[in-house]
């Protein structure tokens, strides 16, 4: 039981730190956004619907199990807690998921046309998974802001199951969806996806 408390503690603490930071760029404003990581095969320690990320303290976190069980009496989780899960049923390799509600990512997602955003041409691509040069290109799908979490993880689940290597998804007019190994490695991947939503808005606002 002490090993379980330890590791609920550091985990807690990576939620902490990356809510904090994400809330103080702008990317989790008011109480939007949630983040979780995995416990084990079975549990994830999840941010409780409407906290503040920016003020958030261990009281903020809660534990479900991976059928959608609160085991933290009292506690509320977030209605999209079901989109954290499907990703942890996926693969045991994913070990954290963090949503974001940038502006950024919020504009693309509506001004996008098509189903899906393509990046490219940026050396911030690199810091990504297999991606080896700058002249590469990643595509992260767009999917309609569903109020059934259940019926919009399951286009989620779909869409994976024919793009295995997706690193992340946008929620039309609500937010970005990412994941890693670890906090630490989905931390890094919301940074480095923030940062080129942002160059991909400056670009199409240049444009003529």
């Amino acid at each position: 039981m002490e090993e379980t408390h330890e590791h609920l503690g550091a985990r807690a603490a990576q939620l902490i730190s990356a809510g904090s930071f994400f809330y103080h760029r702008g990317w989790m404003p008011a109480t939007a956004g949630g983040l979780s990581a995995r416990l084990d095969d079975h549990r994830m320690v999840i941010t409780e619907s409407g906290r503040n990320k920016g003020e958030l303290g261990h009281d903020g976190l809660m534990m479900v199990d991976l059928d959608g069980n609160v085991l933290s009496p009292g506690k509320q989780p977030s209605a999209e807690t079901f989109l954290h899960i499907i990703l942890y049923r996926r693969s045991p390799r994913i070990g954290a998921v963090m949503h974001t509600h940038s502006v950024s990512a919020t504009v693309l997602s509506r001004i996008v046309e098509g189903a899906e955003l393509t990046l490219t041409d940026c050396e911030v691509l690199r810091t990504l998974p297999g991606i080896a040069c700058r002249d590469a290109s990643i595509t992260l799908p767009i999917f309609g802001n569903d109020q059934d979490i259940p019926q919009l993880a399951a286009q989620v689940d779909d869409h994976m199951n024919r793009h295995p290597d997706t690193p992340g998804y946008l929620i039309e007019g609500h937010g970005f969806y990412t994941w890693g190994r670890d906090a630490a490695e989905a931390r890094h991947h919301v940074e480095a996806f923030e940062f080129l939503f942002d160059c991909e808005l400056q670009l199409r606002r240049l444009k003529p």
